[in-house]
């Protein structure tokens, strides 16, 4: 069917003549529903009746009340907070009273004191306010602490936890002997525990840890390899240079005597166990063995030349007594020479005559008391003749010739009676000499015999001559 040009839809347009039927009973429908609106009284009307509404929504509305109420909370909550810091910060039972309420676990050879030390500070600190971490770093600066930890436990109490080091060996540096860990730590002597450590050599005072870490790195393989298997080859070493880590030397602690013995850098095991197969025999080749090179694979030197090293310096009898008290071994703690060296150290102690042989000491006290008895009679019959030696110069000068007055005068005089006492004291006594004469022998002059000891000494001088 065409559509019509007009601008209006005729009614058989929109219903065609199928649903006319339709339609008829759909209007009757309605006609009948409008006739029961009309005539029943008790249907609810049909106008709408405007309800008074609010001017927020009502989802809006709830979430003020939430934030509100949660305000309130917070506010209270930070009130509470205020309170409650407050009385802990003036609240005496929050304070830490004495050393009773720091509690150390973990130590060994760390005393309290040590801890206290660090820890001393915080008594009568209120516990909130103590700083953990400074503590913390404070107690690892200990040389025998590895780590550390500091806890505090409501209402005044601390916790200090201590993980020790371990040690592996004992350190020979400059004078001191003291322990050493795997990472190069140096620690003091602890006088609880006794180990059996070797020594080590080669560590020098004041010296980094950058620079002992891989000398103990070196230390550790050798160790390993010496006790591997069970064989705890380390167990027979009493001391390990590790001066130069391309010549590992260690001296070996034989009854026989000690021997150092070179392992060069690798392969320590077999090298070490050469010398132990082969130490017998060369003791008997030998008349003393002292060392032994086993650097190099084609050869072995025995009793090599060794060149002059510095010699450690000498531990004091304290330190000598702390490091044997601690394990090490007695070879270790003698301070050995090399072969240049010609001084002689001075001896810790020594014994006198009278301690080594009391009769002999006697004896030597009476040959003394017998010298010294006949110095003093020789001296007074010195005297005795230098008194007549002088009493002979001066007659002579009495009875000299007018020509010899000069020598006389000489003689006489304080100084010439000096010189004349001397000489007769010596036994050389002769007159005064004039010009033109020669002196007597005193033996043929008819003057004063002299006394024995006189003539003792002329015949010791005469003989010497």
């Amino acid at each position: 069917m065409a559509r019509k040009s007009g601008a209006t839809i005729l009614q058989e347009e929109l219903y065609p003549p199928s649903a006319e039927a339709a339609r008829e009973e759909i209007e009757d429908a309605r006609l009948i529903d409008l006739d029961v609106d009309e005539e029943s009284p008790f249907l609810r009307g049909q106008k709408r009746v405007s309800a008074r509404r609010s001017s927020l929504p009502k989802k809006t509305a709830n979430r003020l009340l939430w934030s509100a109420g949660a305000a309130a909370v917070c506010c209270a909550a930070a009130l509470a907070a205020a309170t409650l810091y407050h009385y802990g910060e003036r609240s005496w039972r929050f304070r830490v009273e004495s050393s009773d309420n720091i509690e150390v676990t973990g130590t060994q050879n760390v005393t309290k004191a040590q801890i206290m030390e660090t820890m001393g500070a915080d008594i009568g600190r209120n516990i909130f306010f103590i700083p953990l971490a400074p503590q913390k770093a404070q107690l690892e600066q200990i040389p025998w602490v590895e780590s550390a930890s500091v806890m505090r436990f409501v209402p005044n109490r601390l916790k200090v936890e201590i993980h020790e080091r371990t040690p592996v060996a004992f350190a020979r540096v400059g004078p001191r002997m003291v322990l050493i860990d795997a990472g190069g730590t140096l620690m003091e002597l602890s006088p609880k525990r006794r180990y059996s450590f070797p020594v080590i050599l080669g560590m020098n005072p004041g010296e980094p840890l950058s620079t002992r870490a891989p000398r103990m790195k070196t230390y550790r393989e050798m160790v390993r390899e010496l006790d591997g298997g069970g064989a705890r080859y380390s167990q027979d070493l009493s001391e390990v240079d590790l001066s130069d880590l391309e010549d590992v030397k260690v001296r070996v602690n034989d009854p026989a005597g000690d021997v150092l013995v070179h392992l060069g850098s690798s392969d320590y095991l077999r090298r070490y166990k050469i010398y132990v197969s082969r130490a017998q025999g060369w003791r008997q080749q030998f008349q003393k063995l002292e060392s032994v090179d086993l650097r190099y694979d084609n050869q072995i030197i025995v009793n090599p030349d060794m060149q002059r090293t510095a010699k450690p310096a000498a531990l004091s009898p304290a330190v000598a007594k702390a490091a044997a008290a601690a394990g090490v071994k007695p070879a270790a703690l003698l301070t050995r020479m090399g072969p240049h060296d010609r001084a002689v150290p001075k001896p810790a102690f020594e014994l006198t005559q009278k301690k080594l042989d009391p009769k002999a000491a006697a004896g030597g006290a009476k040959k003394a008391a017998a010298k010294t008895k006949f110095r003093k009679t020789t001296a007074k019959a010195g005297k005795a003749t230098a008194g007549k030696a002088s009493a002979v110069a001066k007659k002579a000068a009495s009875t000299a010739k007018p020509g010899t007055s000069a020598a006389a005068k000489k003689t006489s005089s304080p100084a010439g009676r000096e010189i004349a006492t001397r000489r007769a004291a010596n036994g050389k006594q002769s007159p005064p000499q004039t010009p033109g004469t020669t002196a007597k022998s005193p033996g043929k002059s008819g003057g004063q015999k002299p006394s024995p000891a006189i003539a003792k000494s002329r015949t010791e001088q005469g003989q010497d001559q």
